[in-house]
């Protein structure tokens, strides 16, 4: 089965007993999730009652098993997610393999990987063809596709070319674009449930987003030229300054937050999953955090809190901030 098949079955509260869900782009994998509990407890407010996420690298096959032979005791279902199943062993292909062959009836079992798995991998062989769900990152017309099924589902009607418009004006960042589809609806008053293009293009700008983009991936890649390109464009169409830097500051947070995390012992793949961002983008970061060390990425962190002092003290934008983002690329 494919994501779009999944999301369908989901969004009708039928996912089949078991799933195994895969693929490297969190957003994904998390809208899944989110429009699946919707759909099974509407109007539910606490969701401890009927929904349980275990960690798979936790408690194991064994473990994993045990939470799904458990019985409802508010409704008819439960729904358990077990996040990590791709750092299990082979040795919980027995158990899992066992239950996927008589599962309770009352359960709806989500395994969820966050990568793309070979088709060789155990746990691929483990399920029937039709239980297992890969959701590979999107581009082109597959990722217009998604987001208008995306808004579809939240009461928006994003036509094709509003679509094509918004991934070119904001890139594949998927949070991005689904925040981008409410801003646009809104743009054309409180009442519209319509996107056209128009109202994408004005809420994000010809160029605004791209740019914005493009500078955080220069600076992740201490592209210094193209960094300091893309500043001059955002300036040149009018963008505040201080937008410009905050931009920054967050881009500056991120990658010590990220230092931080691996000085901490936390994995690059788990740091990665924090990031919410497309896999590649997140791979970029990561490796940006690795060579620095937590100090140096404060560092950087601080000096962008100088640069703002400065500005709101009057100091001239465009050399101050060409000056930061020099010293951000700086190896």
């Amino acid at each position: 089965m494919d994501l779009a098949g999944f999301v369908k079955q989901a969004d009708g509260g039928k996912a089949p007993p078991v799933t195994l869900l895969h693929g490297p782009e969190p957003f994904l994998l998390e809208d899944a999730i989110g429009r699946l509990t919707q759909a099974m407890f509407p109007g539910q407010a606490e969701l401890s009652l009927v929904r349980e996420t275990i960690d798979a690298r936790v408690v194991g096959g064994d473990g994993i098993v045990q939470s799904a032979l458990v019985l409802p005791w508010l409704g008819e279902r439960r729904l358990v997610i077990a996040r990590g199943v791709e750092g299990l062993a082979a040795k919980s292909a027995e158990s899992l393999g066992a239950y996927v062959k008589a599962p309770n009836p009352s359960t709806v079992l989500v395994l969820l990987a966050e990568a793309l798995l070979e088709p060789s991998h155990w746990l691929v062989r483990a399920m029937p063809p039709a239980a297992v769900v890969a959701a590979p990152a999107l581009t082109g017309r597959a990722l217009s596709g998604w987001l208008r099924g995306y808004a579809q589902a939240r009461g928006y009607e994003l036509d094709e070319q509003a679509a094509a418009v918004l991934v070119e004006l904001s890139g594949d960042d998927l949070a991005q674009l689904a925040g981008e589809v409410e801003k646009a609806a809104l743009a054309g008053g409180p009442e519209n449930r319509r996107v056209r293009a128009a109202e994408v293009r004005a809420v994000v700008g010809e160029h605004r987003m791209r740019h914005v983009f493009d500078l955080t991936r220069a600076l992740v890649a201490c592209d210094a030229a193209a960094a300091l390109a893309l500043l001059e464009s955002l300036l040149n169409g009018g963008e505040e300054p201080l937008a410009v830097l905050g931009m920054l500051t967050r881009e500056a947070r991120t990658i010590w937050q990220a230092a931080g995390a691996l000085r901490a012992g936390r994995s690059p793949e788990e740091v990665a999953r924090g990031l919410r961002r497309p896999p590649a983008a997140a791979t970029a970061l990561i490796e940006r955090a690795g060579s620095l060390s937590p100090a140096a990425a404060a560092r950087n962190l601080a000096r962008c809190w100088d640069v703002e002092r400065r500005l709101k003290l009057g100091g001239a934008a465009r050399p101050e901030l060409s000056l930061l983002v020099a010293d951000l690329c700086a190896v």
